[in-house]
């Protein structure tokens, strides 16, 4: 884990961590003296910055994780939901053989909520999981995900006008849409509704200011070991910042955001392996721990 790169947000912060080990280095060659002039700095004030900073900090991550892991609950809920509709259809129609049509928008759904979320275009999933009625009105619109659920919902009242479906197993069906709705919404939530600016700003400005200043409060205390000491302070708050950053907005595509690309290949290979249909997609390998 000491030598692990991928993921480990070092090669985002290496340039400021040079800068401020070299500042360190130099400081502590000159004494702590700039322009000839002693600064007199201590321990002490860093250590109740330091509190406070910690404070912000905490605050930072626990904002970000929470609507990581709030990201993470809802693409499990997609998981859950899709294998829920898949069952029903399969189960509780008279004739499972229009279950495939359902089953495949439903996959097609999983897609492209990922490509809205990631603003990538969906239309080779399209291509390779509708028909061509489907794809044709899928075009060109800007919320896919919504029409394909307003499809699975057309389906269901095919399917119960056709008298296959009876209209309270209709209506069970619906719950777990509904869920699917709730799910596509709060996703929308979070990718629209960043964290606000005033608290990345502030953190930044006061881990940068604390790590520059760092080197003239300890090397009267510590001397030649000042720049090994700021190295680390100064690797854990830049880390712990730009992590923050990173996973603030879980839907993108750094390494520690949410590996949509994996979750949907498993949805995917799921309700196809429910379905009978195949081949099934292969799993996501994982590249230093990480998924994409």
């Amino acid at each position: 884990m000491l030598l692990v790169w991928r993921g480990s947000v070092l090669s985002d912060i290496a340039p400021q961590l040079l800068l401020t080990t070299a500042l360190a280095i130099v400081v502590t060659l000159l004494h702590g003296q700039l322009f000839l002039w002693k600064i007199p700095l201590n321990f002490v004030p860093f250590s109740l910055i330091g509190l406070t900073l910690a404070i912000f900090l905490s605050f930072r991550n626990s904002t970000s994780y929470a609507r990581y892991w709030e990201a993470r609950s809802l693409w499990g809920v997609l998981l859950n939901e899709t294998r829920s509709l898949t069952r029903q259809a399969l189960t509780l129609a008279d004739d499972p053989v229009p279950a495939p049509l359902l089953v495949h928008r439903l996959i097609a759904f999983v897609h492209a909520l990922r490509h809205q979320l990631r603003g990538t275009d969906p239309a080779a999933d399209f291509a390779r999981l509708l028909p061509i009625e489907d794809c044709r009105r899928l075009a060109g619109l800007r919320y896919p995900p919504a029409m394909l659920l307003l499809m699975a919902g057309e389906w269901l009242r095919e399917m119960r006008q056709r008298g296959l479906l009876a209209p309270p197993l209709a209506q069970a069906m619906e719950v777990p849409m509904g869920r699917l709705s709730e799910a596509l919404g709060g996703c929308e939530r979070i990718a629209g509704t960043p964290i606000p600016f005033t608290y990345a700003v502030i953190i930044h400005r006061t881990v940068y200011l604390y790590c520059l200043l760092l080197p003239f409060g300890l090397v009267d205390a510590i001397g030649p070991m000042t720049p090994l000491i700021v190295a680390f302070v100064a690797y854990t708050f830049f880390a712990l910042e730009a992590l923050s950053s990173e996973i603030e907005e879980p839907f993108g595509l750094a390494p520690n955001d949410l590996a949509l690309d994996a979750l949907s290949t498993g949805i995917e290979a799921s309700l196809l392996e429910m379905l009978g249909a195949g081949p099934l997609p292969e799993p996501a390998a994982p590249v230093d721990y990480i998924l994409s």
